[in-house]
């Protein structure tokens, strides 16, 4: 059985599969690839989606996929572990970087003391406002509690004028 170290090169392939819907990120830089398993018949990939309803989970497996059997790695299977559920504190530090270049606020930690396991709407404390992260002002509001997917929501910068999502911690 190959050791985790031996196991660094499929980590790097999987860090080269982009998000379909963010693809700022790579599934790593998400916090979506779990584990990296080898098996007597092949590789098994534990990710864990971003919400169980996630429309782009079925392409993240088959790109996965293609991937590891690109770079000769495969055969490879492909398992979704749900629980725990996935949060937006799993994001790497790069990948947080990454949403800041692409347009996107990244999301805080999540409070573990709201016991509210996920919210769409409004987790931004009474009177703190969001970064732009085109200018960096904090003159900013939000326009639409839902962005381009739900995981998103829509701000625009008061300052420079700009549109921005912001990434809902969850």
């Amino acid at each position: 059985m190959p050791t985790s170290a031996a196991l660094a090169p499929v980590w790097q392939v999987l860090g080269s599969v982009l998000d379909p819907e963010v693809p700022a990120l790579s599934v790593v830089d998400l916090g979506l690839v779990r584990e990296v398993l080898a098996h007597d018949d092949g590789l098994e990939i534990v990710l864990t989606p971003t919400y169980s309803g996630c429309p782009a989970t079925e392409l993240i497996e088959r790109n996965v996929l293609e991937a590891v059997a690109a770079a000769g790695f495969g055969p490879a299977r492909v398992t979704l572990r749900r629980a725990p559920a996935w949060s937006t504190d799993w994001i790497s530090a790069e990948g947080r970087q990454k949403l800041l270049d692409y347009g996107i606020a990244p999301p805080g930690p999540v409070d573990p003391t709201e016991g509210v396991p996920m919210q769409f709407v409004g987790r931004t404390p009474s009177g703190q406002r969001l970064p732009c992260p085109r200018c960096g002002s904090q003159q900013t509001e939000r326009l639409s509690a839902f962005g381009s997917t739900a995981c998103k929501a829509l701000y625009r910068c008061l300052s420079c004028r700009e549109p921005f999502e912001h990434f809902k911690p969850i």
